[in-house]
């Protein structure tokens, strides 16, 4: 743990494992300590800037009470990860086009990008004729979530081909629960912000709208909360399952073993401090003692495969990923085109797409270039207590969203 912070306002402490707070996010942080529902204190990963009321890379817990800001508003996004039986020394850049193309035939990459007809929903839990009623439910987002199964989405979701320094050639992917998760999130917040005005709760920030767990809203969005959460781990290993054709198709007689599949938006219910809480990882990663976890880099930047200690303190948690230090507009406005293909190398990547040119905004979307990001060795380090390092994977070949 980097630092410790309790002022006289604040009703629980700070604890950090981010040396260099950003502005935003530490007003962020320091709403949700003031925030009558946070129980024992807020844990901050070395990955941490500003989101949505909740910073990301945030951890906090609740005993009554459930924010769907502190969620998020991509339910249930998460990581995915295999190792396969394929070396590096077989990985050649002819290949792993060959590879790129493939994925691009089979798996549809990019905001707006579904399939066009609904995909197979044998192993959810439930079926959306389940939640006629709610107030997020139409036909149109029935249908969109039917086809947005085994798709990636846009901005920093991902597949990429990696090298492990165990030898092995592994897959990963990092998406959620695309529409799905976006509208319950958005209809519920405005649900908890509506009920906190009527009631005139002492909430810091309109962002940080709660929910009671035990009033029929909060009942309501538990439940929602974690069909888009089965949602988000299914739409993964549909993607998953369709990344290991391609490669295979490729790469002839791979196989596959030892898969991961992990959120890291999400909300559950767990014992802490002695105490059943309802624990908000948003942008943070599960870290029990011995449960296997996934820290992303950037595009162009390595990535690892941990193991989780159990830290207490972090709420047995730890960072998702690197973490930005720029915003999009900002990364696209100030990098150039050739500065970032440098910093990428060999790895094989589709080239920057151009966007229209806005106010304060560039000619090329720059927004995931590794600039934009922590650096992942330095994120690593910060949370050595809370995670150790298994596997160490280099980037490849990399499919944006």
């Amino acid at each position: 743990m980097k630092w410790v912070r309790k002022e006289n306002d604040y009703r629980v402490p700070l604890k950090s494992w981010c040396d260099d707070m950003e502005t935003e996010a530490m007003k962020q942080a320091e709403d949700l300590v003031r925030h009558p529902s946070v129980f024992r204190h807020v844990a901050l990963m070395p990955d941490c800037h500003p989101g949505y009321g909740m910073p990301i890379g945030g951890v906090i817990a609740c005993e009554n009470d459930i924010i769907p800001n502190a969620v998020g508003v991509d339910i249930g996004c998460g990581m995915g990860a295999v190792r396969t039986s394929v070396h590096a020394s077989d990985a050649d850049r002819k290949r792993l086009r060959e590879t790129v193309m493939k994925i691009h035939e089979l798996i549809p990459c990019g905001e707006g990008k579904s399939h066009r007809s609904a995909q197979n929903w044998d192993r959810m839990p439930e079926s959306m004729e389940d939640f006629t009623g709610r107030g997020w439910y139409s036909g149109h987002v029935k249908d969109l979530a039917g086809k947005n199964l085994g798709t990636l989405g846009g901005g920093n979701h991902f597949i990429e081909i990696q090298n492990g320094d165990d030898g092995r050639i592994w897959l990963m992917i990092h998406s959620g629960s695309r529409h799905l998760g976006n509208i319950i999130a958005k209809h519920y917040h405005v649900t908890a912000l509506r009920l906190n005005t009527r009631w005139n709760s002492l909430i810091p920030a309109k962002d940080l709208a709660f929910l009671p767990v035990s009033s029929p809203e909060g009942k309501d969005y538990i439940r929602d909360m974690n069909f888009a959460l089965a949602y988000a781990r299914e739409n993964r290993r549909q993607i998953m399952d369709r990344f290991m054709t391609a490669f295979s198709s490729v790469f002839n007689g791979a196989d596959f073993e030892n898969q991961v599949n992990i959120h890291h938006n999400y909300a559950a219910l767990e014992n802490h401090f002695g105490r059943n809480v309802w624990v908000h990882r948003k942008g943070a990663t599960s870290a029990r003692k011995g449960e296997t976890g996934i820290i992303p880099g950037s595009m162009g930047t390595p990535s690892y495969i941990v193991e989780g200690l159990g830290h207490p303190e972090s709420f047995m948690s730890c960072s998702h990923g690197a973490g930005r230090v720029m915003g999009r507009k900002e990364a696209s406005r100030t990098l150039t085109v050739s500065e970032c293909d440098k910093v990428m190398g060999d790895v094989v990547y589709d080239r920057w797409s151009k966007i229209r040119r806005g106010k304060g905004q560039g000619e090329y979307d720059l927004g995931e270039a590794p600039q934009a990001y922590k650096n992942i060795e330095d994120v690593i380090e910060s949370e050595l207590d809370l995670i150790k390092p298994l596997v160490k994977l280099t980037p490849l070949a990399v499919v944006k969203g």
